[in-house]
């Protein structure tokens, strides 16, 4: 996959660019750290510039969460309350419970998208709740532009700085990677236990 998405940018330059990071976004298994690590490389034997590799990149990105963030809306509140009717017994989830879910994600929102925009893989699905909670689009966009564009920014000009030992990146990104997710699942396990000991109490 790697050598196909290279090919297909130094083919195509910056709509290269942007093609592979919109559909980054829209599956999330293509690898951005390759694509633009790859693409600030590319302004070292191209006539590509970090500037143009970093708007193409991020307008990619931006367009693709947009189109997830549709999705989101497509799975509103009210559809899951008819999922929740049918399937709550079984997944043990009650209205109540959507709610209060729907209320966090209003609150904290806003922040929850711009920080996951610079996590790998969370970062494309992250669109998805935002719509499903109707986040104010506006919002939506200017904070996934605002965390697109430092995520986009410090990978490109990695990738720049870097030359041809660009790939050097992957190995470290493998390791952020793995760190951002022990610390979202050890997150995600203490608010569970924290609703699970609140619902005994209640």
């Amino acid at each position: 996959m790697e050598e196909w998405i290279m090919s297909f940018m130094e083919e195509f330059g910056y709509f290269g660019v942007f093609v592979m990071i919109a559909l980054e976004n829209l599956f999330p298994p293509i690898p951005s750290e390759v694509i633009l690590t790859f693409g600030g490389f590319m302004t070292t034997t191209t006539n590509l510039s970090v500037t143009g590799v970093i708007i193409a990149s991020t307008l990619g990105s931006v367009i693709g969460a947009a189109l997830l963030y549709g999705v989101g809306l497509l799975l509103d509140v009210a559809r899951l309350e008819k999922i929740i009717d049918r399937f709550g017994p079984i997944l043990r989830l009650k209205r109540e419970d959507l709610y209060k879910a729907d209320a966090w994600f209003d609150r904290y929102g806003i922040w929850t998208v711009f920080f996951c925009r610079m996590v790998p893989l969370i970062r494309s699905l992250i669109s998805i709740p935002a719509g499903m909670s109707n986040m104010p689009f506006l919002l939506f966009l200017l904070f996934t532009t605002l965390g697109t564009i430092i995520w986009n920014t410090i990978l490109v000009l990695l990738g720049a700085r870097l030359g041809e030992s660009w790939e050097d990146v992957l190995g470290y990104m493998a390791v952020y990677s793995d760190v951002a997710y022990v610390a979202i699942a050890v997150i995600a396990i203490v608010v569970v236990v924290w609703y699970i000991r609140r619902r005994r109490r209640a």
